[in-house]
């Protein structure tokens, strides 16, 4: 008896890592067909990244309902900066108008969509002017120029998704166009503007110092220039599926601009809006 149960044991350990292996290589054809989609569809050079989620995989292939998918596109040309990331997280995907591999054309009935894009210090920098730019999310530990502390105690630094608070970031870099060749830091302030709500606006409010700043003094008589420096408004930022922006912040170095909107019904070809 024994025996018999032992045998009966490993045979269905077999049964069970054969099924795990089939469904781990059938998720990896079904994320690479909807790469291979939404490149065509969305005219991409290359093919993004593409995560489908949930175990086990036939289970949602045959009930034609995906529980969440991921898309990212980096070193996507992009208006004004130059490049920048797209992604398109998809949570409750119905494929009753598709099947499980999701076709160029494809219509996409989703219950939850977040949409970013996401440029990185770099390009930002590039289109201020400002050749060495660093973005940091908010800290509780810096000063304005003078040393009066601000209190963030109360206030949240970020977002359900990572991303930081839309007020107080840390921008350091060289404002040249200032005429001052010393690197800086100055907290600036994200926002929305424009009737299709697609322009990133950027608002310097003061000049910062103390630990994780250039701690760099400004003459009183320059600080409106610096500060005038990395005021800056960035149009034509559509999110991936016209998405409207709902946060702005930072993540690492990079300035995140964030859609979250519930209930819609895309197309592969809104992944990229510009």
């Amino acid at each position: 008896m024994r025996k018999i149960l032992t045998r009966l044991g490993t045979a269905i350990a077999v049964v069970v890592v054969i099924a795990v292996v089939l469904d781990f290589g059938t998720t990896i054809f079904a994320e690479y067909r909807l790469a291979r989609s939404v490149r065509t569809a969305a005219q991409l050079s290359w093919d993004p990244s593409v995560a489908i989620l949930g175990f086990p995989f036939f289970s949602q292939a045959l009930t034609q309902r995906y529980s969440e998918v991921e898309i990212k596109a980096n070193d996507v040309e992009h208006a004004h900066v130059g490049k920048a990331s797209l992604e398109a997280t998809m949570h409750d995907i119905d494929l009753g108008e598709s099947t499980w591999l999701i076709g160029p054309d494809a219509r996409l009935p989703i219950g939850k969509l977040e949409s970013r894009i996401i440029i990185d210090s770099r390009h930002l920098g590039g289109f201020m002017g400002i050749s060495d730019l660093v973005v940091e999310a908010p800290s509780r530990d810096i000063s304005d120029q003078g040393g009066t502390d601000r209190d963030r105690k109360d206030k949240p630094l970020t977002t359900e998704s990572g991303i930081s608070d839309s007020h107080g970031l840390i921008f350091t870099g060289t404002p040249t166009a200032a005429g001052f060749d010393k690197r800086v830091s100055v907290s600036v302030d994200l926002s929305v503007s424009g009737a299709d709500h697609a322009t990133l606006v950027l608002t310097p409010t003061r000049l910062l110092t103390g630990p994780g700043t250039a701690e760099q003094d400004v003459p009183a008589d320059r600080v409106a220039a610096v500060l005038s420096a990395f005021k800056a408004e960035l149009p034509d930022q559509r999110l991936p599926f016209g998405v409207a922006p709902t946060s702005q912040g930072a993540r690492g170095s990079d300035v995140i601009i964030e859609g979250i909107t519930e209930g819609v019904t895309v197309q592969l070809n809104g992944f990229r809006q510009s």
